[in-house]
């Protein structure tokens, strides 16, 4: 299934695109499900996928109705602690959505569409309305954190002493962890894994949406970072609301000239690998299918450039060697491409096997190369947009000739 993530600065038209781009995907013949948090005029409101033509159905994400119905089963399964403690139980009535649940819920979404029910029914391409840009970045990074955290805190090994647990709460004199909790664990481990899988697999894409300005240009130069942090690609960049080039009227002509001068530094920096498409200003907001027509938004091909499956590599530096040594490089330099990052806002940590790469807002944290675990970090640069961790081999680890 080819999949495309639509997204980009706030107030740019994003759902009006990701709806557009999934018409263009019906129109070509594909069988296409549009999933989305927001409305789109002329579009039905159902949670669950609903006919918009022939080829194309709509599923419109109620994070409110998915915020209660997991709160409740977690109740229910909780039920013998809640007991023991004399809690009471809240009804789906008065439980409000707390933040942060419309991104569980858009998880949930694309579980549904990778590996749950929505995923039997055939459906040939996926578009996905994620949130404003800095948010749908930490959205796509969350599943593969989340699933970090549940194994830190819920190690699987540990239900290998389950038998053990009736004598393990004798001795400290409180209740352990219960077989459900790491079976819930378990389960949401498997859905997380699912939707890690959607956007990392190589025929999902993002297609990113930004009206020309002084504004969505440094939202894009930022994003450009997160995009290679993530190791995430982009298919296409869609200039929104383009006004005509040539007015009599001085305020629109400035405008135009704005937006001219920003396409201009897009076309530049982004055109040699990710496609500008120009949508016109219709003059008002798109409302029928037809307007959405006249953005005239190409359909995505039937397999994306997708994600980059190892963005890191591998360089040697060869250094000077003390006689009867075995030949191997002095210093081995770990790669990874970070246009539009500052080294000021460059951040590095080494835990044990892991990397913890923090550069402006996004924060990433990676596995050490295996050749690279026997090493001692010593130094990094920021040079042309490419940062390069430098590790020393360490003489106690690394193999020696007799």
């Amino acid at each position: 299934m080819r999949t495309v993530l639509v997204t980009g600065p706030g107030g740019a038209g994003r759902t009006t695109l990701a709806a557009a781009t999934a018409l263009a995907a019906a129109a070509s013949g594909r069988r296409t499900l549009l999933v989305s948090a927001e409305p789109i005029p002329g579009f039905p409101t159902g949670p669950e996928p609903t006919a918009v033509t022939d080829r194309l159905d709509h599923a419109r994400i109620d994070s409110g109705a998915h915020f209660r119905a997991e709160l409740t089963e977690l109740q229910q399964r909780a039920s013998g602690v809640l007991d023991l403690v004399g809690a009471g139980r809240l009804d789906g009535e008065e439980l409000t959505e707390l933040p942060g649940s419309p991104q569980l819920a858009l998880l949930h979404a694309l579980h549904r569409a990778a590996a749950g029910d929505w995923s039997t029914a055939g459906y040939d391409t996926l578009v996905v309305d994620l949130p404003p840009l800095d948010q749908a970045l930490a959205l796509l990074a969350l599943p593969e954190q989340l699933r970090r955290y549940l194994r830190r805190l819920l190690p699987a090994e540990r239900q290998a002493a389950r038998a053990l647990r009736p004598v393990l709460a004798q001795l400290a004199g409180v209740p352990m962890p219960a077989q459900w909790l790491y079976e819930a664990a378990a389960r949401k481990d498997e859905e997380l894994a699912a939707v890690q899988a959607l956007v990392e697999d190589a025929s999902t894409t993002l297609r990113l949406v930004a009206e020309p300005g002084p504004a969505a240009e440094d939202a894009l130069r930022t994003a450009r970072t997160g995009l290679a942090l993530y190791g995430l690609r982009a298919d296409l960049l869609v200039a929104s609301r383009v006004l005509p080039r040539h007015s009599s009227d001085p305020w629109f002509a400035d405008l135009a000239a704005q937006q001219e001068k920003c396409l201009g530094h897009w076309h530049e920096e982004w055109a040699p690998h990710v496609p500008v498409h120009e949508a016109a200003h219709l003059g008002r907001d798109p409302r029928t299918a037809d307007d959405l027509a006249a953005l005239a938004v190409p359909a995505p091909d039937e397999r994306g450039p997708g994600r980059v499956d190892d963005p890191w590599w591998i360089e040697e530096e060869p250094g000077e060697e003390g006689p009867g040594e075995e030949s191997r490089p002095s210093v081995l330099a770990w790669c990874l491409p970070l246009p539009g990052a500052a080294k000021e806002d460059l951040r590095l940590v080494r835990r044990g096997e892991e990397l913890l790469l923090t550069v402006g807002p996004f924060h990433r944290i990676v596995r050490v190369a295996s050749a690279l675990r026997r090493c001692t970090v010593s130094g990094a640069a920021l040079t042309d947009g490419v940062l390069r961790v430098r590790f020393t081999p360490d003489p106690a680890l690394w193999p020696r000739t007799p």
